[in-house]
């Protein structure tokens, strides 16, 4: 099998992408059964996975970490500390609001980033794609007053916050992906995460110690468990996983397969955590998953 990987890495895609889906389904499930503050979670979910890619990057592409330029590097900075931000408001937003509604709404980000790439790097949006985010803020609008029934039934604290956080993570993840898109073009995948994910964990700790957040602290076993469960499933399988499947698959492919997350969630959630969704909150996450997947494989109609 590694003989066929190294020969043919595109064949393994699909399963890949399939590994990723179901590790980023875990994540939602993860931060609940924390008790760790949410910047210490999502500071060791960091910590963790830089620590993993940091030396592939260093053994093997050595000369692709030195030649990059002063540009690329803040340009990956500042990718680092949006994906920090993105982290730190979806880890809330988990806490806050049904599981169901924070993955869902998170999915966003696959509606975002055409927008944004029309409006900054004059990309052209289809009559589809753009009948594709009608509908995704349609469901939007659905999951959230679902999303609110559901969650003070289940003691959710903050439902309508927690949305408004789900989102924006979602405008964060957009925003990662935009900006980090031209300097991913340049550069191997590992340099460029390594890059990425340190600098998100120095943004994150940053924001704890400013904040008083208990990070350095002898916690239980059981939260280094969850912190290494975060880094290795959500952020190797997931993340870094996806960002490689790209070199595979058409990026349309990717983002809509990447819509099996939220369901993955769902499930989880309702057989670990008890948080069954109800019929309106399924109805409205279903119409949004439609539309953003409309939009992630914006073909225009007149040739669909």
């Amino acid at each position: 099998m590694l003989d066929r990987f190294r020969s043919d890495p595109g064949a393994f895609a699909p399963l890949v992408l399939l590994l990723a889906i179901l590790a980023g389904g875990s994540a939602a499930i993860l931060i609940r059964w924390s008790h760790a503050p949410t910047a210490t979670q999502v500071f060791y979910r960091l910590l963790f996975t830089t620590a993993a890619v940091a030396p592939v990057a260093l053994l093997r592409h050595r000369d692709a970490l030195r030649a990059i330029s002063g540009r690329d590097l803040l340009v990956s900075a500042v990718t680092g500390v949006i994906l920090g931000g993105h982290f730190l408001v979806f880890f809330r937003s988990v806490d806050w609001t049904t599981v169901a509604a924070a993955t869902t709404l998170t999915q966003l980000h696959a509606a975002i980033v055409p927008l944004g790439a029309y409006a900054l790097l004059d990309e052209r949006v289809s009559r589809r794609m753009l009948a594709g985010l009608t509908v995704a803020f349609a469901g939007v609008a659905l999951l959230s007053t679902g999303g609110v029934f559901v969650s003070s039934l289940l003691g959710g604290p903050h439902p309508l916050l927690g949305n408004a956080f789900a989102v924006l993570a979602a405008i964060g993840f957009a925003a990662y992906t935009l900006a980090g898109r031209s300097v991913r073009q340049r550069l191997p995948l590992f340099p460029y995460v390594t890059v990425v994910y340190a600098m998100a964990t120095l943004a994150v700790g940053a924001f704890a110690v400013g904040t008083g957040t208990p990070v350095f602290r002898p916690y239980p076993a059981r939260e280094w468990l969850i912190f290494l469960g975060l880094a290795v499933g959500p952020g190797l399988l997931t993340h870094t996983g996806f960002n490689w499947s790209l070199e595979h698959v058409d990026a349309s492919v990717g983002s809509a397969a990447m819509l099996g997350t939220p369901v993955v969630s769902t499930l989880l959630a309702a057989v670990l955590l008890d948080e069954v969704p109800s019929a309106v909150t399924l109805a409205g996450a279903g119409v949004a998953l439609a539309g953003v997947y409309f939009v992630a494989t914006g073909v225009p109609v007149d040739n669909a």
